[in-house]
């Protein structure tokens, strides 16, 4: 009789920690045994040569999503999981967006009906742009409690920014009842502004989207952002930051002992605002917020993966196809203004960041790990049964081909968008076969997994989520002459 359902054989098994040649066994979904010379399995694996890595998380990215642009997106949740699964991403935590008018509660249980489709495990972000007494008081403390504990504010865009005072009542109630805040941190007046200005005098070109969000915009939102929640003692997750400024906020805030966490993403690494500068409308193609930056950003960036100043890699998979369905919704030559801000990501998220990052020294493979599994996870409430390879996790791995080269065009990845923003790069390292709870979903170029087979995790804040306990004196009913105002 075997001993295991499944058994991967002699891989390179890596997590953010630790590195052994080992057999790993999986029953029932979960890792059960870690050794050499593990028993027979129903199935085996031969990973010898091979890297056995956690399958990834990706905690920020948009699938089956409204924008605010009233633009809907490419991938369904069939289409964006299949995608994230052949890139090695087992777990995605996409939104559940409320535009505003709408009951929160009802957006979460349309965005859980759509997931049905999903193909792997996933959670969701709430984005709040109503944050209306009944949101307040009821539907967000009670979905808060039923495991959807993290919640997402925008700065910027009209339709679904916060002013700075709802933003305090949402850290405010996320402080009480225990969950993560993630923010998307531009400065609304300084873009608006600007925008207004260039379009005025003609310059209404893809490019000048990337003039319009101008470094200083970002790097005040996340200043500001960063203040009001040590105001309230609230820890914060900065998402897509793109600027060496932004970070250095970051760190510093990091280096004073606040609870911030940095996240960023491929565009910030591998493109610049030189690629919005193409002929006619293409241009669109890489138009997303914040947008990308130019050379010394990157260089910034890559410091702060290196140095820990960034908690996660990410993908902000915003996918819009280049079409009257997507990009060019509102019009067959839009102006930067009329442009769905978005790139696909999620499927080449983890290579990218293996091949330019790994393979050319400039983080270990244990940094990779953390930055695009255990961290993730950690963050957001689902460590350790995501993220890591350890007895009693999810069976959740990537086994990669640290060789294998794989050359990028518009037609490589699975996602329904139509365009690969990255096109004409040579990747080196590829996951070749993926596991999601010791189901091989993904081998030999092919999709294994049924469609719907993925689950809604529902889960708590986690420890990143805590306070510190460290409330400015005005706050602080001892030292401000008795005042309770929390």
């Amino acid at each position: 009789m075997e001993d295991f359902d499944l058994v991967i054989r002699a891989g390179d098994v890596i997590t953010a920690s630790d590195r052994m040649t080992a057999d790993i066994g999986i029953r029932q979904g979960r890792i059960t045994a870690l050794g050499e010379r593990l028993g027979r399995g129903i199935r085996e694996i031969d990973a010898s040569g091979k890297l056995v890595l956690p399958g990834g998380v990706d905690s920020h990215c948009h699938i089956e999503q409204l924008s605010a642009f009233g633009i809907m997106t490419a991938d369904d949740f069939y289409t964006g999981t299949m995608s994230a699964a052949y890139g090695g991403t087992t777990t995605v935590i996409p939104f559940a967006a409320q535009h505003r008018g709408q009951s929160l509660k009802t957006v979460v249980d349309d965005y859980r009906a759509c997931a049905k489709k999903a193909v792997i495990d996933h959670a969701f972000h709430m984005i709040v742009s109503d944050p209306s007494p009944e949101v307040l008081d009821s539907e967000l403390p009670a979905l808060i409690q039923e495991g959807f504990s993290s919640i997402k504010l925008f700065m910027t865009y009209d339709n679904i920014r916060v002013s700075d005072e709802q933003m305090l009542d949402v850290l405010a109630l996320a402080r009480k009842e225990h969950a993560m805040v993630v923010v998307h941190a531009e400065n609304h007046g300084m873009i608006h502004w600007l925008a207004d200005k260039l379009l005025q005098k003609g310059y209404r070109s893809p490019k000048y989207h990337a003039v319009s969000h101008v470094r200083l915009a970002e790097t005040e939102a996340v200043s500001r952002a960063i203040q009001m929640a040590e105001m309230l003692d609230q820890p914060l997750t900065i998402f897509h930051v793109s600027t060496e400024g932004s970070m250095k906020v970051i760190r510093a805030a990091q280096d004073r002992g606040q609870r911030i966490y940095g996240e960023t993403c491929p565009q910030y690494l591998f493109l610049t605002a030189e690629d919005l500068d193409k002929p006619g409308v293409d241009g669109a193609m890489w138009c997303c917020s914040p947008p990308p930056r130019d050379q010394e950003d990157q260089t910034a960036i890559w410091r702060g993966l290196a140095n820990g100043t960034f908690q996660v890699f990410s993908s902000d998979h915003a996918p819009y196809s280049f079409d009257e369905h997507g990009k060019l919704a509102r019009s067959k030559d839009p102006s930067f203004r009329e442009i769905a801000n978005g790139l696909p990501g999620l499927e080449l998220r983890m290579p990218l960041l293996f091949s330019e990052g790994v393979r050319r020294g400039r983080i270990d493979i244990h940094r990779f790990v953390e930055l695009c599994c255990t961290n993730g996870a950690r963050l957001y409430g689902l460590h350790p049964q995501k993220g890591t390879i350890a007895i009693g996790a999810d069976a959740d791995i990537a086994i990669w081909d640290p060789d294998m080269k794989v050359t990028l065009g518009h037609d490589s990845t699975h996602d329904a968008t139509g365009y690969c923003p990255y096109a004409g790069m040579t990747l080196t390292g590829w996951p070749v076969t993926v596991l999601s709870r010791g189901e091989v979903i993904i081998d030999g170029g092919a999709c294994h997994a049924k469609r719907g087979r993925g689950r809604l995790l529902l889960r708590p804040a986690g420890d990143a989520a805590k306070p510190l306990g460290k409330l400015p004196a005005e706050l602080d009913p001892a030292r401000n002459f008795g005042a309770d105002v929390l």
